[in-house]
């Protein structure tokens, strides 16, 4: 088993894989007790060759990693893309591009919906994975053999996924079906932490000015106390913290004893001052913008039955193709084609609109008909 330790070794590994036209990556980083993810190693396959990258080791820069990552020329393979995106993303200020989501591709390849990689490995592979090392720490040195072995796992499974889905999905002409989900996992507005749009996270209770200004503010001051700490969000205040705050406005350290989810004494504390000043500050700019809610158009009454009819059918489309409904169409799409014809959802463009769109308007529409036939959902013309 290899372990990298040093930056020459990662710099001839990366140039092996840069050199294949694919590489399946996987990470184990740690995150319970901080804001930033703590990266502890990096597991990478090519078609020839895998490694494990020890990225704390005191002799070892991951630039040449970092670079693979940025190598558009190379299909970076992963698993639950997303928080080892961010990771990479952070450390180099690029996402890797362009990639490839076995879970994104499972939907698709009709394995569920956000399949668990050991199932996908046990019904794509017919492989047992050794689950035995999955909650170690992995911030600990030496690592022993049996971590470096299940890390490495992680990764030849990976490799030897890719090439069997990627060929499936490419005999049923779905390959095009995954560009928005991985055009959407490479967007560097989801991994945005900018401490004053944290707020677009929470949901808002109240839509007045000031109500949502003190969220706004609020939510950006525990934003950059969570970083500064590197603690979790949560070890700042909690969410029902920020609610209250919006609401009350506090003025001065007795505001926040009347706050239940608040902390007893925290309005002592140096961080509530910065809060109290924060918000007067925001408060009292005669220049602050204003929000002002858009209130979305009124649901037409009646449509409870004709949604449900069609998540009947939205369901048994997925069923007949083999793919998560959730890939066809969301129950925000429903809903949408429910009130309208024209709605702006992608259930009702290109290849959504073949496999689900047209045939949910002609429903809508009394032109299909669903029924029951020996115990099974069929749709018929009426």
């Amino acid at each position: 088993m290899r372990l990298i330790t040093k930056t020459d070794e990662l710099a001839g590994f990366c140039a092996e894989l840069s050199a294949q036209a694919f590489v399946a990556v996987d990470t184990e980083f740690m995150r319970e007790t901080t804001y930033w993810p703590k990266l502890c190693l990096i597991q990478a396959a090519g078609t020839e060759g895998e490694a494990a990258i020890d990225p704390l080791a005191d002799d070892l820069d991951l630039s040449p990693f970092l670079d693979l990552m940025a190598n558009a020329s190379v299909l970076k393979v992963f698993h639950a893309a997303r928080q080892d995106l961010e990771i990479f993303f952070k450390l180099g200020g690029a996402l890797p591009t362009p990639v490839f989501d076995t879970q994104i591709a499972a939907m698709a390849c009709g394995y569920g919906d956000s399949v668990a990689y050991d199932a996908l490995v046990q019904q794509v592979l017919k492989r047992r994975l050794d689950k035995s090392s999955r909650f170690t720490d992995w911030s600990r040195r030496p690592l022993s053999e049996n971590q470096l072995a299940y890390a490495l796992a992680d990764v030849t499974h990976l490799r030897d996924l890719y090439p069997r889905m990627h060929a499936s999905l490419d005999r049923q002409n779905r390959l095009s079906w995954l560009d928005e989900e991985h055009g959407n996992l490479v967007d560097p507005d989801i991994y945005d932490t900018t401490p004053e749009n944290a707020w677009q996270r929470l949901k808002l209770r109240k839509t007045t000015a000031d109500y949502v200004l003190g969220l706004q503010v609020a939510a950006a001051w525990r934003e950059r106390q969570a970083q500064l700490r590197d603690v979790p969000r949560g070890r700042v205040v909690k969410d029902e913290a920020l609610y209250e705050i919006a609401e009350i406005r506090p003025k001065s350290p007795a505001d926040f004893e009347r706050m239940r989810a608040v902390p007893r004494g925290f309005g002592n504390s140096r961080a509530a001052q910065e809060l109290i000043h924060a918000l007067d500050r925001a408060f009292s700019d005669p220049n602050r913008s204003a929000y002002k809610h858009q209130r979305p158009p009124p649901t037409p009454s009646g449509l409870g039955p004709t949604v449900e009819l069609l998540k009947v059918l939205l369901r048994y489309e997925a069923e007949a193709h083999g793919v998560a409904p959730r890939l066809i169409a969301s129950a925000a799409d429903v809903e949408a084609i429910a009130a309208s014809d024209d709605a702006d959802v992608p259930a009702l463009r290109g290849w959504r609109r073949e496999v689900f769109g047209e045939r949910a308007l002609a429903l809508k529409h009394g032109k299909l008909a669903l029924k029951l036939k020996d115990g099974r959902v069929v749709v018929e013309a009426p």
